[in-house]
């Protein structure tokens, strides 16, 4: 076991992901099992995160794949765990984060179902009774200076009830203020602010936001529904008349659907140029599951994500 790794301290929230990245830096190394590490890409980011010294790597899968992609500064520190199958290189890293042996889970040259398999099977022990979400970082630099935005659920929840949203709504508040947000601002999004019995996401909306007032989901302020200008524009919340601290300052966006959450985190990056980190929430571990046309700097603020979420409470 390692040495534990504290929360940020309050109100010390990064203002963007270069001070997220830098957030990573000074604590003890995370165990880090990357699962089928035969991944060129995602080799790169790990040994950028050796040296920065945020972790330690757990690499498993084909040690002859992997010896074949690995920069020759990262075999020496790492340790290889032989798996014949991407089935086996899963469950066998699922088993050591339950076990305690590792502190993050990430994904390599496997499918993200065959990870997620693994990781819930009840023999590896990481479940929580919680769903588990996907929570995504990116910079906002259309509202002044860059600053850091959350979108959650763009990668898991597919048609998401009611009770869903309520732990995407908790995963993210977690996510957050290990992050440092002391009360994190998380807005409830739509395509209006007005409820309406047209669209359901509305009706969800006001009784997220009903329950947040009411302190369910911890400390955190919880408003919608919003639409997006409402949500991050000061001008255009003041507009519509809109007074709430979530209003034109949110600091996470929950997506009324998969498609609406997967929209905007491949928005940020492909038509505002941001970089991209994301995390899965609510499992025992972080887990992490970059996409393959991620870059190394999309994977290494995955990574510094595991490493912050990571810590002991």
């Amino acid at each position: 076991m390692s040495s534990p790794r504290s929360e940020a301290p309050a109100g010390t929230a990064p203002r963007d992901l270069a001070a997220l990245r830098a957030l990573a830096v000074g604590r003890p190394p995370a165990r880090l099992a990357v699962v089928c590490a035969d991944d060129g890409v995602a080799l790169e980011a790990v040994a950028i995160a050796v040296e920065l010294g945020i972790v330690a790597p757990v690499l498993f899968g084909d040690p002859a794949a992997i010896e074949a992609k690995a920069p020759a500064a990262l075999l020496d520190p790492c340790e290889l765990v032989a798996a014949g199958s991407a089935q086996d290189a899963a469950r066998l890293a699922s088993r050591a984060a339950g076990a305690g042996d590792v502190d993050v889970l990430m994904k390599g040259a496997l499918r993200t179902d065959q990870l997620l398999r693994a990781a819930l099977s009840a023999d590896a022990g990481l479940r929580t009774g919680r769903r588990l979400s996907d929570v995504a970082f990116y910079d906002d630099r259309v509202q002044g200076a860059p600053r850091l935005v959350g979108v959650t659920d763009g990668g898991l929840s597919i048609a998401p009830t009611l009770a869903d949203k309520r732990d995407i709504v908790r995963n993210a508040a977690a996510v957050l203020h290990r992050l440092g947000f002391a009360r994190p601002r998380i807005a409830i999004m739509s395509a209006t602010e007005a409820v309406t019995d047209a669209m359901p996401s509305t009706l969800d909306a006001r009784t997220l936001t009903e329950e947040g007032a009411r302190g369910e989901f911890g400390d955190c302020d919880v408003y919608g529904p919003l639409a997006l200008d409402n949500a991050l524009s000061p001008a255009a919340a003041a507009a519509k008349g809109i007074d709430h601290p979530v209003a034109g300052h949110a600091d996470c966006l929950v997506a009324a659907s998969i498609e609406a959450g997967n929209h905007l985190g491949k928005a940020a990056k492909y038509l505002a140029g941001s970089v991209l980190g994301h995390v899965i929430a609510g499992a025992r571990v972080p887990i992490l599951i970059p996409s393959r046309v991620e870059s190394a700097e999309d994977k290494l603020t995955s990574i510094c994500l595991g490493v912050i979420c990571s810590a002991d409470d």
